[in-house]
């Protein structure tokens, strides 16, 4: 039973692996709570409504931290994976000639 075309699974249609996901969603996460520190540590020293807008950034940012992070596997399109495709030679059709040099077997052994 042939395949058709359209049957054709490639490499570059898979999804990336769970692992890979998995790292780029906690350091997204820790990138948001490091700001958060940042933020907590800025509220502490800056006096004056700077206080409140990093106050506010403390609060607010374990909330967007985990919603980003979970946000759920983003999908690559094909070819993103930098495979390019090889271009293949044709094989001539059945019964065609061809043209060449004809190589005769060495028959001295014989």
């Amino acid at each position: 039973m042939a395949t058709s075309p359209q049957d054709v699974h490639t490499i570059t249609g898979a999804q990336r692996a769970l692992s890979d996901e998995q790292t780029s969603r906690t350091r997204k996460y820790l990138l948001s709570m490091g700001i958060r520190t940042a933020c907590v540590l800025g509220a502490i020293i800056v006096p004056g409504w700077p206080r409140w807008v990093l106050i506010a950034g403390a609060v607010v940012l374990p909330y967007f931290a985990v919603v980003i992070a979970n946000a759920g596997k983003s999908r690559d399109r094909s070819g993103d994976l930098g495979v390019v495709p090889q271009p293949q030679a044709a094989l001539p059709a059945s019964g065609a000639a061809i043209e060449g040099v004809i190589v005769e077997p060495d028959r001295s052994d014989a």
